[in-house]
């Protein structure tokens, strides 16, 4: 029965949206538990595969930080699920430093890891190599840094849909790169060297989503060429994802702010890559 079973193991950085993603899928239906003791993995496991009730369909467990008299009992409790049948997911928030420790100022939360001797600042970086080996692991790396909790809670209902589960997702995602680049993208293609349509000041106004935009970089042949160039490279080594059972794959495409040449090529690339049955998504940060 734990064939059918879908688990979803969510991990990462305190501060990093953990919870909103365990409300989301809570919310979808699923049987959430939050800081289960890793050793307990496999219990929970073999309780819920021998119930005949459709609710343990779908189960999230969260492990993070709280967890650290057990996060060396990892590998063995997860290797113990996969002797069980289990396919399960990991997916891991992050944000970078600087706004995970303005996220714990506002809210005047305590860390996990902070004490009279540990700094909030030591905290975080004391975390992060705790949980690198989950980091390493993960099917899903979710970076949280420029989010919003609408954006992340609308994200987490896209990848947790039935759609999901069957085969490969890719993940296209236009950024600036005057704003950071993205942690959670598998590649990153720097669309820098095209026209750029921002040094025309009545084009400024618009987005790579608007017809002028888009008329401009359709004008290009440079642009047609950079396109065909990802989609060659996507095309030749999304197979090799496949067979290593990857579920997700984010492709990062920037440029300098965001708002025209990255938004304009992200959306090209998934119409092309959604129109072959591949599942596609496409996000765009800087217009959030």
């Amino acid at each position: 029965m734990s064939q059918g079973i879908k688990l979803q193991i969510i991990t990462g950085m305190s501060g990093s949206g953990k919870t909103i993603a365990l409300h989301t899928l809570e919310d979808m239906g699923y049987y959430c538990i939050d800081n289960l003791p890793v050793r307990l993995l496999p219990v929970f496991a073999q309780q819920i595969s021998e119930s005949d009730t459709d609710t343990l369909q779908r189960v999230a467990v969260g492990i993070d930080a709280r967890n650290r008299t057990f996060l060396d009992d990892l590998p063995d409790s997860l290797a113990r699920l996969r002797e069980m049948g289990f396919n399960y997911e990991i997916l891991f928030f992050q944000a970078d430093e600087s706004i995970l420790i303005k996220r714990y100022k506002e809210t005047r939360r305590k860390h996990p890891l902070t004490d009279t001797d540990t700094s909030l600042l030591e905290g975080i970086e004391q975390e992060k190599l705790q949980l690198e080996p989950l980091s390493s692991d993960a099917d899903l790396r979710i970076d949280t840094t420029y989010t919003t909790p609408h954006d992340l809670r609308r994200q987490i209902r896209d990848f947790a849909s039935d759609g999901s589960d069957t085969g490969l997702t890719l993940m296209f995602r236009s950024f600036g790169f005057k704003h950071g680049t993205p942690l959670d993208a598998d590649y990153v293609f720097d669309i820098r060297c095209l026209p750029n349509p921002y040094w025309q000041p009545e084009l400024r106004r618009f987005t790579g989503l608007d017809e002028p935009i888009i008329d401009f970089m359709e004008r290009h042949d440079a642009v047609e060429e950079m396109i065909d160039s990802i989609r060659l490279f996507l095309e030749k080594w999304i197979p090799a994802f496949g067979q290593e059972h990857r579920n997700y794959l984010t492709i990062g495409i920037g440029c300098t702010g965001g708002m025209h040449r990255s938004v304009y090529v992200a959306e090209r690339l998934a119409r092309y890559f959604g129109a072959r049955e591949i599942r596609t998504l496409v996000r765009h940060r800087e217009l959030v």
